[in-house]
């Protein structure tokens, strides 16, 4: 996968390791595959599982060298920083309440981070980790890999081009109905730490899904929040965090208009799966996506047809372009674009490599992303406390 205009030198790949990720893990093997897909990294080492036992397994699972298969990533940390050839960049895929100290032991050792979202369990670990970021010369790199589906650059590229206008409103969903029962006292590990308060943070389905809505509808918009209301629920008996939320939000001032925003997250929504979707509306005209049908994005200019423009298809410029891999009609999807993420941080760690600038169209998620997810999630919690009021963030 290459820039568009530009051929790109094959580069030895870059040394990876894994914190989190071990036997049976989703999240895990997702980040693995995302980060072969365009055969940028290999992976090297990892401290793959809290338990000895289970670290050692899922090494030899993944055929580490056992000498590089840790039970601790801080040990981990110390020793490939080390070695002549230790790893470059650190994956972490750990429950959210680890992300902060192992990412603190990496940065502090100049090795680039890839964490998955939402940036940590609490606001307080997320200002200490982003003084790191912003104090490191290594990369920080936030996992929120819709925004590297193809269309949603395209939509990104078509609303800052001006072609539907000053945004006036910004619709968000992101329903699922996995936790519609108490799963999580059944042992569920998924459920039980996404509902545990000590493990996930103060949000439920708000820090799970609802930074994921947020994120993009702020990255496809271009928009800045500035104040929001929310309503949050455990609708489960007994249930610690949200597992619904309706948050109302008012956007800064661009373009000469004050747009509104609407997010729903829902874990508790029989019949929905995965249900994210981002709609976009302007002075001139709107612009929907979801995430089912990813290579779709309809156009609608005010007063005239609705238009769909599909990646690499009529209509689709370069944004989407320089993150597609395949010709229009062969669907790409959830494993495609969250290797968008893993490519264009290997750019970036090519670039910071070799000495030289990063290239200006590398686009990813980055500290500062992660600090309004995570200021995202404080005020929707404080505002649902005190009966929905409005929150400046």
């Amino acid at each position: 996968m290459a820039i568009e205009g530009t051929t790109e030198v094959r580069q030895k790949r870059i040394r990876l390791g894994m914190v989190g990720g071990g036997s049976g893990a989703f999240i895990g093997a997702v980040h693995r595959m995302a980060a072969r897909l365009d055969d940028h990294f290999e992976l090297v080492a990892g401290a793959l599982s809290s338990t000895p036992e289970k670290a050692k397994a899922s090494g030899a699972e993944l055929g580490l060298d056992p000498s590089r298969s840790y039970s601790d990533f801080k040990e981990m940390a110390i020793r490939e920083a080390k070695l002549k050839n230790g790893i470059e960049a650190v994956a972490i895929v750990t429950p959210n309440h680890v992300h902060y100290e192992a990412a603190r032991e990496f940065l502090k050792r100049g090795i680039h981070v890839i964490c998955d979202k939402p940036l940590t369990s609490t606001l307080s670990d997320a200002k200490k980790l982003k003084k790191l970021a912003d104090e490191s010369d290594a990369l920080f790199v936030l996992t929120h890999n819709y925004t590297g589906y193809p269309m949603v650059r395209q939509a990104r590229e078509m609303i800052a081009n001006g072609d539907i206008g000053a945004v006036r409103l910004v619709q968000m969903e992101y329903p699922q109905d996995w936790l519609t029962e108490n799963i999580e006292s059944s042992g569920q590990k998924q459920a039980a730490w996404r509902t545990d308060p000590s493990k996930s943070g103060a949000g439920g389905s708000t820090g799970d899904i609802g930074t994921h809505a947020y994120n993009l509808g702020a990255f496809v918009s271009g928009l800045e929040l500035e104040e929001l209301a929310a309503d949050l629920d455990s609708f489960v008996e007994g249930r610690a965090l949200d597992d619904n939320a309706h948050v109302m939000m008012r956007f800064k001032e661009k373009n000469g208009q004050r747009a509104k925003g609407l997010l729903w997250c829902s874990q508790v929504a029989p019949g929905h799966e995965n249900g994210l979707m981002v709609r976009v509306y302007g002075t001139k005209g709107g612009l929907e996506w979801t995430q089912k049908d990813p290579n779709y994005l309809w156009y609608t200019p005010f007063g005239e047809p609705k238009r769909l423009i599909t990646r690499n298809g009529a209509g689709s410029g370069p944004a989407a372009a320089r993150v597609s891999r395949i010709p229009s009609g062969h669907p790409e999807g959830y494993l495609e674009g969250f290797a968008n993420i893993y490519t264009e941080a290997a750019r970036a760690i090519f670039a910071k490599r070799n000495g030289e600038a990063v290239d200006p169209a590398v686009i990813y998620p980055t500290i500062d992303d992660g600090m309004k997810g995570m200021v995202f999630v404080d005020a929707c919690v404080q505002s649902s406390k005190q009966n929905g009021a409005w929150i400046k963030v």
